[in-house]
């Protein structure tokens, strides 16, 4: 073979296609980024509407800055009139994103949750709001309520119930004692990390979490980390930041925890029980118009000494076609064995058969409250998956 044809690679077919190859990603990339400087210019376009309506509102035409019905169903219909190739899953997060950061021009939203930086009620509330909000992490769920009843946040996210442990009780307790109104809901599929300084399962002496994931873990701790300390927090947070402190220390809690405390993982998913979701309220001050697809809750109280109260009470929701999604009870500080019962039930209390349906219930009870009709959660968002809906 001849130097000059050793030499010569433009007579290799690979050498050409290599070549041609090389020419089409450039222009598809040339192409990509001038897709991206039209996205950009419709973002824009979108902020500027916002910016719109926002003088509009200051120049006497009120209105909420946040309202969770018209995001969720917005959302929604983008899903619906999706041609592909862009995946579902991704539009909520797409989309929160961008909704947060144009209604971010009309006014910051304020937002409260149990802190610190990583716990679950951080989570839920970077998913409902998206990330161009100023979150405010309080000490107790207790605070979460107050800031928000003064009007130091627009609105506070707080855990009400979970499916493994049931009730949070400090939160039922503060929505019958404080001023504020459930405004939506987020449910939050729970998945539990085991997390570390070092990621090494050998150097753990002592496992450190919140009561509730210590609980929905103690199988897979007695199966793998059989008489192991375990240490209870005030939140997963706060364990991680002891298990920052100390190589020692294991905590439980969220990837977001690990990330914000810059833990390795040791074990992933070791909650004993898959699906676990806890629901969260959005609470506010002011009630959400009405959605479409709405659920209400109420507060009653029945006399002691009255023979079939509770049935009487629950009786006009039933003869008005209103469902029932739950009752519950609890007890009323300082009085021995008589209970608060809270009723969730499906529609707006703005609703003709939902307003003669309570009208009714409360002149059988002995004293009552509407803690809130609000937009309610569709999808359970998975703590631990970019899927779901934002509600």
């Amino acid at each position: 073979m001849s130097k000059d044809a050793k030499t010569d690679k433009s007579a290799d077919p690979s050498v050409e296609s290599s070549i041609g190859i090389a020419d089409e990603l450039a222009l598809l990339r040339d192409e990509i980024d001038a897709i991206d400087t039209e996205i950009l210019a419709s973002l824009n376009q979108r902020a500027s509407r916002v910016q719109k309506v926002g003088e509009l509102k200051q120049g006497g035409l009120r209105g909420p800055i946040y309202v969770a019905a018209r995001e969720r169903d917005l959302v929604r219909q983008l899903v619906d009139s999706n041609a592909g190739p862009f995946p579902n899953a991704a539009i909520p997060h797409v989309f929160r994103e961008i909704i947060s950061a144009t209604r971010s021009l009309e006014e910051r939203v304020r937002v409260a949750f149990l802190g610190p930086d990583g716990t679950f009620s951080h989570q839920a509330a970077s998913r409902q709001f998206g990330a161009q909000v100023d979150f405010v992490p309080v000490r107790t769920l207790r605070d979460v309520f107050t800031m928000t009843e003064r009007g130091d946040t627009h609105f506070g996210v707080v855990p009400v119930e979970n499916t493994i442990e049931g009730p949070i009780s400090v939160t039922f307790d503060a929505l019958v004692e404080t001023d504020v109104t459930i405004c939506g809901e987020i449910k939050l599929e729970i998945s539990q990390h085991l997390m570390s300084r070092t990621g090494k399962m050998e150097d753990i002496q002592r496992v450190a979490s919140h009561p509730q994931p210590l609980a929905q873990c103690r199988g897979w701790l007695e199966a793998n980390l059989y008489g192991i300390e375990t240490v209870e927090t005030t939140s997963t947070a706060a364990a991680a930041q002891l298990a920052h402190a100390d190589e020692k220390v294991a905590s439980i809690g969220s990837e977001v925890t690990a990330e914000v405390y810059d833990l390795l993982a040791v074990a992933s998913g070791i909650e004993d029980h898959r699906g676990n979701t806890t629901r969260f309220l959005v609470i506010g001050r002011e009630t959400p118009a009405p959605s479409g697809q709405d659920l209400t809750s109420a507060i009653f109280t029945v006399r002691r000494d009255q023979s079939g109260a509770l049935h009487n009470l629950l009786g006009p929701f039933a003869k008005h076609g209103v469902n029932l999604t739950a009752v519950q009870s609890r007890p009323m500080k300082g009085k021995h064995w008589e209970y608060n019962f809270i009723v969730d039930l499906e529609g707006h209390q703005g609703d003709p058969a939902v307003r003669r349906a309570l009208s009714e219930a409360a002149e059988v009870a002995a004293s009552h409250k509407v803690l809130g009709s609000f937009p309610r959660a569709l999808e359970v968002l998975d703590s631990n998956r970019e899927g779901g809906e934002v509600t």
